[in-house]
Order: structure tokens, then C-alpha cells, then sequence
């Protein structure tokens, strides 16, 4: 009998690590190094199972573990990274081939955890996380909660950056010195529109154009805008009355804007003639052409006395005789009615109550007094800490500069001061700092305040309120968390979360902008139509002679055609419009939500008997037979077989993982594999041919996107990553770009059955979806854990945060998945409660390694 080389080797790496082993015993169990456990407890399962493919010779993947001979080899993170990822997923050893014993793999595990990793079970590292700056949404809410207004963030900002799937993420949330420029003129916009600039303000009434009634109103329409519309075809009269409580002068502010319905190449030359009167007098008499949407802004001074008065719009058409084009329209606006401007008669302007808590004061020290007292308040909110008393001795200092010069109000100095705190740095990004901490007592804890954000900005995308502020300020917030995080769930700024993650995780916030074509997608579904083909190429052939040519039949067969082609495009079909995409979004919050609200299993995700859906969804889906009518969402329990149920098979998922014109089950795959299964391919190397190019083998038929995918995938450099992602994604074909059932494509019955790169096999959806569920649970905890720390943490994971991970996962597994303990596990974490310190850093560099501390942990 002859042994082979490979043999040989193994036996001799074996006979070295029971070597090992009895120096060990010799030695009296002295606590091995990593290297030395590593030779002795994880070497003997790589020569078992993973050398065929990484060792005696073979470097499959560049890797082979039998060459790893230093320390800086034998303990790459990067590289166990990998190892514990690909072994955990089944992917590695591949299928078919021998693999470790569930005390192999534990054993490889914690090793690779402990010793190549450094991992101290007792105190994890909490990790590195760069100052956040509030991304966009995150600035609109908290501007929202503290000063009462919106502010238009998409508009004003450009686009937050993006890392790891998320736009908090702070290493890419970066500050540009044009950006710096529009936070300062950000600050003063919104301190102009919210805080008031004096005590007393001139009483306005603002009266919306719908709330005018009148005898003609055959074209004044409302427009689901507070304003009226009037056609300039047809004559109008709208009446209001107002009331004058007091004698005095008053101001009438009439607000129009011109509308047009544009038609290329075409003009409207109508004219038309609006009145304005009150009290039977005339204010405006003014004539309009087409007007593009210019605004129109009118005012006028009236002396009344008290009682009511009678307000009058008219508009006369000026042209009867004119061709009616581009649908011209006056729209009214609003009436504003200012007055009596005597100071005796002013009122508290709106919002003084929220930003001014009482009179302002007569002397200059207690009137500084006052002004540190609020803008103390006001920076502690803004900064979500108590601000320091040189800061607000500074702000004190900005108002009074403004409130002591002629002419200017207190309100005017602190709303000055206040823009210097919302331009500051303390508010545009989140201040973290730590609780004290016993020397020697590992990673300190961040303090109550930095909690309390991490917490108000992880579920409500937005400030703490004051219940937990008050909680930080007495230290108290941390023993009080799952009350907190119960009330804060319910509460309606929540719904930010399911908005911002699953808007993100599960890309449905593309849905409103990613490109379909309706009709090239539905083609491909529709059975080719071989007269219609004939009919499009004689059309064309006709259309391309000139006119001159054409005999008397063919003009008229030219007539027909066009007739024909106009009668079938006027016909109604399916397009993702606006409601409809939004209803698609509408759908993955309001199922996630439910998740969380009613405490579920996160499984439901993946494999439900129920979504929510309204009559234009339900609709689209094809489950008419539900009986769903209005525009009214509702949670909806599927049939049976329903194909439908889970985040995978909603037509928001399926849009955005799709091409303009056709699926793409490589994007469907590799959404699972990233958003669900947590093992994404490699990016593809450069220079890969497009996958059209392999449909031009086939020379008989339309090939299906089936047999394109698999003479593409023949090819070597695209087989590795086509066979993981393929087989997933070619389960969903049965629903199309648009996320529509289908049973054919290109008039062959589409096939979605296959096989996964793990083993296993599915002849449907159904199928698959129940082996995520089953066979790879854990794979979709882990997956999801990791996405949600990331989403609440602001960075992306690395190496030491898979004890963390494992933990939450080990959770979720005992109490079968509920939400709540996802949550609170993130929450409770170490990498959330907690912050590396640079001393701690430091210090752990220069002490004993946390590879020989954590030893112990897999020592028997």
C-alpha cells in the first residue's frame, strides 16, 4: 500500500499538533499563545477538511492555510474574517465535501473569535465611531422639534453620502466649506420664519381663496391647494365678508398666480380681466395674457370703521372668440387682511410663547439675566446637553450687542444669538462624551446625554424630547431604558424609523425614482403578435417613401394604420405612476412597522400570510378576489398559495432590483445575498461582457433571461458569483419589472426552479422563501442584526463586533425571533452603550495582548 504526498503531509501535521498537545501536558497546562492554539486545536480541522482545496499545493482563492508559517499570518484578521463568514454560511467547505462536526466548527469559532481576533468576552470593543454630522432628514426633524417649522432640507442640501447602505454613517458624512455656507444661511432663514422679532405685532388674518363663495362659480374650482381657480374662458364672482373689530387703518393683501397647461408649439392669446373690490369699490381692475406661473402680489390701505366688509373677486373674459389652447387659469390665492395698525390694538406674534417665557424686563442686568436664561435653555436643546457658562456668557453677549443699539428689540438680539447656535458646530453635529469611569474597568460608558441621542436618533431620526433629557439630567436614563424605548416606539415620531431603514435596507426609497418602461416590460410578458409585427413593418416601409410616391391605396392604407396605431396607444395599460409607486413604499413601512408595534417575529419578512395593501395595489398585484376598494391601506391576510408575503415579493423590492426594461435576476440575487442572507459576492471584475451579448448565440428563438444567465454564466470569470447569485434570483421571475404575476416570458412558461450553491432545491417561491426561514434562520438573524447595529451605530462593522453580533443572534434564536429583542439587544450593546477611548486604546496596545487574555475563554 502506498501513501501519497498529500497523505503523508497531513499525517505529519497531525503527528506535530499532538506534539503540541503533550508539551502542553508536560508543561503543566500553561496558557498556550494564540499561535500555539492555533497549531494545536484549529490546524488538525483545516488539514481535515479545507486542504484539498487551500493547502497541500492547491491555493484555491490565493488561499492556503498550510503556508501560513508567522504570527502576522496566522493571526490576519482579514483573513478569518472570511473563514468564519464562509463556514457559518455553508458555503465553505463547498457542498458534497466533508464537513466539521458542530464541536469543530464551535472550536474553529472561538478561536478565530478569542485568540486571532482579540475578542474579550467580558469587555468587548466598542469599536471606533467618527462624530456624526445630522444627515439631511435627521437636520429637517430636529429643526421641526425645536423651532416648530419645516425646513426643506432636499432642496437646500445636496445629498448626503452613503456607506455601508446608510446615509448616518459618520465616515462619509462629511462638511464641504460650501455646505458650512448653507448651514449659516440655513440658521438665519429659520430663525427668520420662527422667532418673533418683537413683543406686539400688527393682527393679520390670512383668508384662503377656497373660502370665498359666490353666485358664479361655474370656473372657480378649488384646487386642493387652499386657493381657487378661475378659467379665463368663462365669467366668475366669488364673495367673502370680514369683520372689523376696531376703527383704524387697515391693509388688504390680495395673492394671485397665472397657470397655463403648456402645449408645444402652440399659444394661447386669450386675455382676460380681473376686479377686486371691497365695499363696492374697486381696488384692482387689472387685464391678463398668458402669464406663464408668474405670482402676482397686490396690496392696499383702507380705513374702516367696525362691522363687516364686503370682499369681491370677478374675473371677465376678454376674448370669446379665441381658440381655447393652453387651458389658462387665474388662481387665487389668499386674501391677507393686516390691521388696525394702531399699537394699542397689537397682539403676540405666533410662536412668542415657545421661544419667550415672560415680559422682558426693564433694567439691562436683569434684562441680561433673561436673555442667558433662554438662550441657555435654547442651546441646551439645540445641543442636547447643558451648554457651558462661557458659551452662553458669549450668546448673551451676541444679543446684547443687537438689543442695545437704537431700534432694535430684545426679540431681535436673541434670535440673532440664536442663529450662532444653529450655525454652530455643537448642534450640526452630534456630541458624544463619557461617563466616568474606575480606572482599570475597561471601555467607559458614553455618557446620559450622548444616550439619550443615540437613542432619539436611532428611532426617531431626530432630537431628544424632554422626558429623556430630564432622565439624563438626573443620570437616570440608562436603568430606565425599556420603558423609554416602549414609549418612544409609540410614539408618532417613530414611524422615521421604518421609514429611514427599511427606506435604505430595503432600497425603498428608489421607488419613486427608479426607471421603468411599462411597455417594454409588458412586452416581454405579452405572446408575440406576428400581424401586429407584419402591420409595424409595412407601416414603416410606407412611411419612409416619400409622399409624392405613394399611390392613392397607399395613402389610404398609410390613413388606416395611423388610425389603428392611435386607437391602441389611447387604450389604457399599466404604468407605475406616482400613487402607484408611493403605495409600493406605503406597503414595506406600514408591514415593518407592524413588525415592530405588535412585537413579531422579524421572520415575517421573509415568509408572511399577510401585508397591507390598498385597492390600487391589490390591484396591481392581481388579488382582485380580496375585495379591497379606496385608497385606504389595510392589513390583508393572503390566500393560501399566494406567492405574495414578505419584503422579497413586494413590488417596491422587485422595481428596484429590476433593469428599466426587464428583471435582472443577478440584482434580485444579490439583493438577497446582501439584505438577507449576509453573504455578498465580491464586486465583479472589470471588463465584464454585458449579459445581452450572450443572447446573440441563440439564433432559433427569443431566448428567456433563463437561458441567457446560463450561457452567460459558462464562461469561467463570471461562474463563481453567477452560481450564488442565479439561483435566487431566478426564483422571483415569475413577477415581472413592475412586480405583476406572470407565467410566461417570451411566450415560454417561465421556470423559477433551482438549486442553492448550499444544497438545496425549490420548484417555486414558496419553496425557497421556507428554506430561508428553515435551513438558513440564522444566516437572515445575523444579517439583519448586523444591518440594524450599523443603522444605529453609524459605522460599518468590523471584526471584533462579531461577539456582539453572536449575542443578539443568540437571543433572537431563544425568544424565536421577536422584534423587541433585536432591538433591545442592539440598544443594550456594547458598540451602542458604549465608546474606545484613545488612553484605552493606548493602553491596551501596551499591555499584555487581548489575545492572551481572552485565551482562557477556549482553553479547556
Amino acid at each position: 500500500m502506498f501513501l501519497s504526498q498529500r497523505m503523508i503531509l497531513r499525517m505529519q501535521g497531525q503527528i506535530l499538533a499532538l506534539g503540541a498537545f503533550f508539551c502542553l501536558v508536560l508543561s503543566g497546562f500553561a496558557e498556550p499563545s494564540p499561535v500555539s492554539s492555533f497549531h494545536q486545536k484549529v490546524e488538525p480541522i483545516l488539514s481535515q477538511y479545507c486542504y484539498d482545496c487551500h493547502g497541500d499545493g492547491m491555493h484555491k482563492g490565493g488561499i492556503a492555510f498550510d503556508e501560513l508559517k508567522t504570527e502576522a499570518a496566522i493571526l490576519d484578521q482579514e483573513l478569518w474574517l472570511k473563514v468564519i463568514k464562509n463556514v457559518r454560511a455553508g458555503l465553505m467547505p463547498p457542498e458534497k465535501k466533508a464537513r466539521p462536526q458542530s464541536e469543530e466548527q464551535r472550536r474553529l469559532e472561538d478561536w478565530i473569535k478569542y485568540q486571532a481576533f482579540s475578542i474579550d468576552p467580558g469587555n468587548p470593543d466598542p469599536g471606533r465611531v467618527t462624530v456624526r454630522r445630522l444627515n439631511r432628514i435627521e437636520y429637517r426633524n430636529t429643526i421641526r422639534d425645536l423651532m416648530g417649522v419645516e425646513f426643506d432640507t432636499e432642496n437646500e442640501f445636496p445629498p448626503d453620502d452613503t456607506g455601508y447602505g446608510f446615509d448616518n454613517i459618520g465616515d462619509v458624512l462629511t462638511v464641504s466649506p460650501i455646505l458650512l455656507e448653507k448651514y449659516l444661511e440655513a440658521a438665519k432663514s429659520i430663525i427668520s420664519k420662527s422667532v418673533p422679532l418683537a413683543a406686539g405685532v400688527v393682527l393679520e388674518k390670512t383668508i384662503a381663496g377656497r373660502s370665498f363663495r359666490g353666485a358664479d362659480t361655474n370656473t372657480a374650482r378649488e384646487n386642493g391647494k387652499g386657493a381657487l381657480s378661475f378659467s379665463y374662458y368663462e365669467h366668475g364672482l366669488v364673495t367673502n365678508s370680514v369683520q372689523a373689530e376696531h376703527a383704524g387703518r387697515y391693509q388688504l393683501v390680495l395673492d394671485l398666480t397665472a397657470n397655463e397647461k403648456y402645449v408645444e408649439g402652440k399659444f394661447d392669446y386669450n386675455k382676460c380681466r380681473l376686479i377686486f373690490s371691497c365695499d363696492g369699490q374697486q381696488l384692482q381692475k387689472q387685464e391678463y395674457v398668458r402669464e406663464g406661473n408668474r405670482p402676482f402680489h397686490y396690496e392696499f390701505d383702507r380705513n374702516w370703521q367696525p362691522g363687516p366688509h364686503e370682499l369681491v373677486v370677478e374675473l371677465q373674459p376678454l376674448t370669446p372668440d379665441e381658440k381655447q389652447v393652453r387651458s389658462l387659469a387665474l388662481r387665487l390665492d389668499s386674501v391677507t387682511v393686516r390691521g388696525p395698525f394702531e399699537e394699542k390694538y397689537y397682539v403676540r406674534p405666533k410662536n412668542y410663547d415657545r421661544f419667550f417665557t415672560k415680559e422682558v424686563p426693564g433694567n439691562s442686568a436683569a434684562r441680561r439675566a433673561y436673555a442667558g436664561e433662554l438662550l441657555g435653555t435654547f442651546a441646551r436643546k439645540a445641543f442636547r446637553r447643558p451648554a457651558d457658562k462661557r458659551t452662553v456668557n458669549r450668546l448673551v453677549s451676541l444679543a446684547e450687542g443687537i438689543y442695545s443699539q437704537s431700534g432694535k428689540t430684545f426679540e431681535a438680539g436673541v434670535a440673532h444669538a440664536m442663529v450662532a447656535v444653529l450655525a454652530s458646530p455643537r448642534f450640526l453635529f452630534r456630541e458624544e462624551a463619557t461617563a466616568s469611569n474606575e480606572p482599570g474597568a475597561g471601555h467607559p460608558f458614553i455618557d446620559e446625554y450622548a444616550l439619550a441621542s443615540r437613542l432619539s436618533y436611532f428611532l426617531w431620526s431626530s432630537m431628544p424630547d424632554e422626558d429623556l433629557s430630564r432622565l439624563a439630567d438626573r443620570g437616570e436614563l440608562r436603568k430606565n431604558l425599556g420603558p423609554q424605548v416602549k414609549r418612544m416606539l409609540a410614539d408618532p415620531r417613530s414611524k422615521a424609523f421604518g421609514q429611514n431603514f427599511t427606506g435604505q435596507w430595503l432600497q425603498g426609497r428608489d421607488i419613486e425614482t427608479v426607471v421603468i418602461e411599462a411597455r417594454a416590460v409588458l412586452a416581454r410578458d405579452d405572446k408575440p403578435d406576428q400581424e401586429a409585427e407584419h402591420l409595424r413593418a409595412r407601416f414603416r416601409e410606407l412611411r419612409n417613401k416619400v409622399d409624392e410616391d405613394l399611390t392613392p391605396a397607399e395613402r389610404e392604407e398609410l390613413a388606416k394604420m395611423r388610425a389603428e396605431f392611435s386607437k391602441r396607444s389611447a387604450q389604457p395599460r399599466v404604468e407605475l405612476t406616482g400613487e402607484l409607486r408611493q403605495a409600493m413604499r406605503r406597503e414595506m413601512q406600514m408591514f415593518f412597522e407592524n413588525i415592530v408595534q405588535e412585537d413579531r417575529s422579524v421572520v415575517d419578512l421573509v415568509d408572511s400570510d399577510y401585508t397591507f395593501l390598498n385597492e390600487r395595489l391589490a390591484r396591481h398585484y392581481g388579488l382582485t378576489n380580496l375585495n379591497i376598494s379606496g385608497e385606504e391601506f389595510r392589513r390583508v391576510a393572503l390566500p393560501a398559495d399566494s406567492p405574495r408575503g414578505g419584503v422579497l415579493t413586494m413590488g417596491g423590492v422587485l422595481a428596484v432590483t429590476s433593469n428599466p426594461t426587464r428583471t435582472s435576476p443577478v440584482k434580485r440575487g444579490l439583493f438577497i445575498l446582501d439584505n438577507i442572507l449576509g453573504m455578498p459576492p465580491p464586486p465583479p471584475p472589470p471588463n465584464i461582457p454585458p449579459l445581452e451579448d450572450a443572447a446573440k448565440d441563440f439564433k432559433d428563438h427569443e431566448p428567456t433571461l433563463r437561458e441567457t444567465l446560463e450561457m452567460h454564466r459558462n464562461k469561467p470569470l463570471c461562474s463563481s458569483c453567477h452560481d450564488r447569485m442565479d439561483p435566487l434570483g431566478l426564483a422571483f421571475e415569475n413577477f415581472n419589472a413592475m412586480g405583476m404575476w406572470r407565467e410566461k416570458e417570451r411566450n415560454q412558461p417561465v421556470d423559477v426552479s433551482g438549486e442553492l450553491l448550499t444544497g438545496e432545491t425549490f420548484t417555486n417561491i414558496r419553496e425557497l422563501k421556507h428554506i430561508l426561514v428553515s435551513k438558513h434562520r440564522r444566516d437572515f438573524y445575523r444579517c439583519l442584526t448586523e444591518k440594524l447595529l450599523i443603522y444605529a451605530i453609524g459605522r460599518g462593522l468590523e471584526y471584533y463586533d462579531v461577539e456582539t453580533v453572536d449575542e443578539i443572534v443568540a437571543r433572537l434564536e431563544k425568544d424565536d425571533g421577536k422584534f423587541s429583542t433585536l432591538l433591545m439587544g442592539v440598544i443594550e450593546s456594547a458598540p451602542f452603550q458604549k465608546c474606545r477611548t484613545s488612553a484605552m486604546v493606548s493602553s491596551e496596545k501596551s499591555s499584555q495582548p487581548a489575545k492572551q487574555r481572552a485565551a482562557a475563554v477556549i482553553t479547556p
